[in-house]
């Protein structure tokens, strides 16, 4: 099983492992004129929009680099922001070559908990490995290789300080980019019950709860993208791993079907660092 020391020691199951290695449809979304005008009060109300919004597809990006290394993780998938559930299909980085001996993981997102099919050597292909996220040091913004949608709109509930930086486009749609910082102490206390332990977890286990970002919301206040810089210590190497990610939402209001695992299809076994 994985337990609070794997999570704390090792930091991330997958994107830290991955280092070692390589050596739309319209929503209910607010009405623009009722939006607030002030930058902090519409962050922190991101999630909530998300919530009105009901679902949208997602891609996400993990840059992460400490010393000369440096990987990048892609991810796509749907979320259903009003039960809290997602699946995304993570595609782990190339080796120098630039062959990739890894098949894409599949992840499924649900309140406190993180569920990753091909992830880690000898569990049997058929099952699913279950990682309870308010265990992990990252609260599971950085540990699977990308990080939850609703969790990344959930870090601007502890925002402290933002400004309007101008208008520009993200995929073709028109949206505000805001600049700021939130506190993830903050962002804990203010979250969905799934994500509060989680982000509690994360401020006390990256090397700073303050978290920087940018964020672009459209003219219903729907998150279009945010970019999140987090920073931890890695327990296995010396020096402070930066992470960069990024989030971006589309097709709002697409179906999204996300069956978890059945107790039988969960592994119960020892999982291996790759």
């Amino acid at each position: 099983m994985v337990t609070r020391r794997q999570g704390r020691t090792g930091a991330v199951l997958v994107a830290a492992g991955m280092m070692v290695g390589v050596t739309g449809c319209s929503g209910g979304g607010a009405d623009a004129d009722s939006l607030p005008s002030d930058p902090v009060d519409l962050l922190r109300r991101a999630a909530s929009t998300l919530v009105r919004a009901g679902s949208s597809k997602a891609r996400t990006e993990m840059e992460m680099a400490t010393g000369g290394t440096r990987v990048t993780i892609h991810g796509e998938g749907v979320y259903d922001y009003g039960r809290q559930r997602g699946r995304l299909k993570v595609l782990l980085p190339h080796d120098p070559a630039g062959r990739s001996e890894h098949h894409p993981i599949t992840e499924l997102l649900a309140p406190g908990a993180l569920f990753m099919k091909n992830r880690g050597a000898g569990v049997p292909a058929d099952k699913w490995v279950r990682v309870d996220t308010g265990t992990l040091s990252d609260g599971n913004l950085v540990t699977g290789g990308a990080t939850d949608p609703f969790a990344a709109a959930e870090v601007l509930r502890g925002t402290r300080t933002a400004t309007l930086v101008g208008e520009t486009e993200v995929e073709g749609t028109r949206v505000r980019h805001y600049r700021g910082t939130a506190d993830l102490t903050a962002a804990s206390r203010a979250a969905s019950e799934g994500n509060r332990g989680p982000l509690r977890a994360a401020a006390e286990g990256f090397a700073t709860a303050r978290v920087p970002f940018d964020a672009y919301l459209d003219d219903e206040g729907r998150i279009r993208k945010v970019r999140h810089r987090f920073s931890f210590v890695n327990g296995s190497r010396p020096g402070t791993v930066a992470v960069a990610s990024t989030t971006l939402l589309f097709d709002f209001g697409v179906p999204v079907a996300v069956r978890l695992p059945r107790p039988e299809d969960i592994y119960a076994g020892k999982v291996a660092e790759e």
